[in-house]
Order: C-alpha cells, then structure tokens, then sequence
C-alpha cells in the first residue's frame, strides 16, 4: 500500500480588464518569472478566501467572485504534490501597488505569451483563458508538461 503523499495547496489568480490582465514578475530563489499573483493556502482557508487574500497582498486590490477554471499539478519532491488552484476573475476594485513578491502591471493579453513567463505559465494561462483545459501535470524528470 503507497504511504500518503503531502500535498502543498497553492492558488494563481488571472484578473482581467477589458483586453488587459495583470502580471506579477516574481522576484525570488524558488520561482522567478512573469506570473499570476498567487501563493499559499493556509490551513482552515477555503480556497476561494485564500485568492482573494492572496491578491489582496500582493497587488492591494480586492478581487470579487474568483472563477476556478482548473489546477496545474506536479511532484515538487519525490513523496510532495504540489497543486495550483487557478482562478479569474474581472470583478476587482482598489488601487494597484506591488509587494516584496515582485513588480506588477497591466499587458494586452495578446502579449503575455512574449513575457519572460515563469515555468509552466504558459499552461496557467491556457487553462485560465480558453476553457478547453481544466488541468495540467507537469513530470518533472522529462519536463513534459500535459493539459487534460
């Protein structure tokens, strides 16, 4: 019988404004890059409540009605899962200001793709805009990353 696995809970919002979206280019040792803003659920926080603080640290706005749209997944450590609740939404209000996380702005989504993107964000961003997809899992050991 296989041991259980720990699980690391993590959450990515897209915000969106007419043909804009906000990025985030994150600034530290683990994962660097053009990114959604994000990060950690905490115990006892439901998912949703997690979005909507996390953007709310990293970009000062407060997002209403986040939309799962899916979850990017891979095996961060040999017995760790690492799971990325991907949201959107285009209900926000507040005023934008950065964070130690990293720099934000506003782009054309034509343009993100161009961005130097953090790992598997061009995934991220498959699955929260076009609705085909609704999950990723990424094998570490070859790279290879699959949209279901």
């Amino acid at each position: 019988m296989d041991k259980p696995q720990k699980v690391i809970l993590t959450c990515m919002c897209q915000i969106s404004d007419g043909d804009n979206i906000l990025i985030e280019h994150k600034v530290n040792n683990s994962y660097t890059g053009v990114t959604f803003p994000g990060g950690h659920i905490e115990h006892g926080e439901t998912l949703a409540d997690a979005m909507i603080r996390e953007v709310k640290e990293e970009t000062g706005l407060t997002i209403r009605n986040p939309r799962l749209c899916g979850v990017y997944d891979w095996m961060a450590e040999a017995d760790v899962r690492y799971l990325v609740f991907i949201y959107r939404t285009e209900d926000y209000e507040g005023e934008l200001c950065a964070s130690a996380e990293g720099n934000i702005r506003w782009i054309l989504k034509e343009n993100f793709l161009q961005e130097k993107l953090a790992h598997g964000m061009d995934k991220v961003f498959e699955i929260a805009m076009n609705g085909e997809y609704t999950e990723c899992f990424c094998n570490l050991e070859n790279r290879r990353e699959t949209l279901y």
